[in-house]
């Protein structure tokens, strides 16, 4: 389960760092209680602290570490596990006027950069997981041409983590405006990055996301 105490979704103004960890810690400790394992979703190196000793296992981080001095120091110093992401700009004016020359590309560099970066820190690239960071400074065409190369993404030898859940894009490609009724379009990009290979997926709506790769895991196995 992942868990987030401040919005990075375009336009989203930060949060203190302590009203942040005040959001996060209680829900932490409680689903930890309960056995679940848990992903923090932040980037502050102060909450990630506070999160990590609170029995969160995984570090979700938009800024892929760069959003806070000492947050690699944080996690090179646990035994936590690291998503990094990839994010063009930051939450409040990302979408203004993202550009790219080739975005694949320059989205697989720049995550190549920080796992290197992670492991020069003394973070083990077994501890390392990507994310491209759909919706994060990127236009619907940069999203969509994200998801059909998600492949490329695997020769960095990391899991790739995805999250495109009832995002803004899927209601541009279908004409869906309220969020939580991109339901099917958040699952028929699971099934499309899935064939790309992807291994993680952060999702909403866990039981239907459950059910489709289910069948196309079966179909896909007898093929």
């Amino acid at each position: 389960i992942d868990v987030g105490g401040e919005s990075t979704r375009p336009g989203a103004n930060p949060v203190d760092e302590c009203e942040e960890i005040a959001r996060v810690v209680p829900v932490i400790k409680a689903l930890v209680a309960d056995g679940a394992l848990i992903s923090v979703d932040t980037r502050n190196a102060a909450v990630m602290r506070a999160s990590i000793s609170a029995g969160a296992r995984i570090v979700n981080d938009v800024t892929a570490l760069t959003g806070s001095k000492s947050a690699m120091d944080v996690v090179a110093g646990s035994e936590v596990d690291v998503v990094l992401m990839h994010m063009q700009g930051e939450p409040g004016t990302m979408q203004i006027r993202p550009s790219y020359k080739n975005v694949v590309e320059e989205v697989g560099a720049y995550l190549a950069s920080r796992i290197s970066a992670c492991e020069v820190a003394g973070i083990p690239k077994s501890r390392i997981a990507v994310d491209p960071g759909i919706g994060f400074g990127k236009t619907l065409q940069h999203n969509i041409e994200l998801v059909a190369k998600l492949d490329t993404l695997h020769s960095l030898g990391t899991p790739v983590v995805l999250g495109t859940s009832r995002k803004h894009f899927i209601g541009q490609i279908s004409g869906v405006e309220f969020a939580p009724e991109r339901t099917f379009g958040s699952v028929a990009a699971v099934l499309a990055a899935r064939a790309k290979g992807v291994q993680i997926f952060r999702v909403h709506d866990v039981l239907e996301t459950l059910q489709a790769l289910s069948v196309w895991e079966a179909i896909a196995d007898a093929c």
